[in-house]
């Protein structure tokens, strides 16, 4: 597994891009929709996919702040349900995972 201050360093680098991107779709949801009717209609199929991404960005960025802050207080790794420590794979593959498996299992059902 990585060390702490690599996972804080990939996730500040991950939020920096996201924060980018969330900025890009704000700009573009700005723009005016073009005056021909059926062109509004594809924007408008644009401009709802991009709402679905900005969507999906700030949620990623949330986490990503909850990550940090697990991190600064030294509760990283450790699941917020049952405190146990979540296991290196899961963290490896998704290192915001705020839950061991046990627990992310039981708030699915």
């Amino acid at each position: 597994m990585h060390s702490l201050t690599q996972v804080r360093a990939d996730l500040e680098a991950r939020f920096a891009r996201l924060a980018a991107q969330v900025e890009r779709i704000e700009r573009e949801q700005r723009l005016p929709l073009d005056d021909d009717s059926g062109e509004q209609a594809i924007e408008r199929e644009v401009k709802d996919a991009l709402d679905t991404e900005q969507r999906a960005a700030t949620d990623e960025m949330k986490a990503i702040r909850h990550t940090l802050t697990r991190l600064e207080a030294g509760t990283y790794g450790l699941c917020t349900s049952c405190g146990i420590p979540i296991d290196a794979a899961r963290l490896e593959a998704m290192p915001t995972a705020a839950h061991c498996i046990e627990c992310e299992r039981e708030l699915a059902s």
